[in-house]
């Protein structure tokens, strides 16, 4: 259990991740003053092992083109380069093609959508599943 001040019940504190994640905190550091590395480690481990199982190396908070960029940086590659090479449609309803090249593929990728961003955004995606990077399936 988790005592909150009224303050904090009134304000809906009890739902709040900063606050549960504070507590969570000072009972690690509890555990490991009271009863050393090792323990609070073992605790941790038995808390939060399916969690850890659980996460992916692909932050998924960032777009496809900033993770390329910063896969390719990491390995002091290139960047990407990406080229309009067809839209297709009405102006207020185009389609764009798009195609990314890297050094590290054979292949350009390509994608398309319905602005140039999105078209961008989709070949990048698809140059990192022709990597190995991702899997397709984030």
């Amino acid at each position: 259990y988790l005592r909150l001040g009224s303050g904090e019940l009134k304000s809906g504190g009890f739902r709040r991740e900063s606050i549960l994640a504070d507590a969570l905190e000072a009972l690690i550091g509890a555990i490991y003053l009271d009863a050393g590395m090792e323990a609070a480690r073992e605790r941790v481990l038995a808390w939060l092992t399916t969690e850890f199982d659980s996460l992916t190396l692909v932050d998924t908070n960032k777009d496809p083109k900033t993770r390329l960029q910063e896969f390719l940086q990491s390995r002091a590659c290139d960047l990407p380069r990406y080229e309009v090479v067809d839209i297709q449609g009405e102006p207020h309803c185009r389609t764009f093609f798009v195609e990314c090249e890297i050094n590290l593929l054979n292949e350009k990728s390509r994608g398309q959508g319905v602005s140039r961003r999105i078209a961008e955004q989709v070949a990048a995606a698809a140059a990192l599943i022709a990597l190995g990077v991702e899997n397709g399936h984030e």
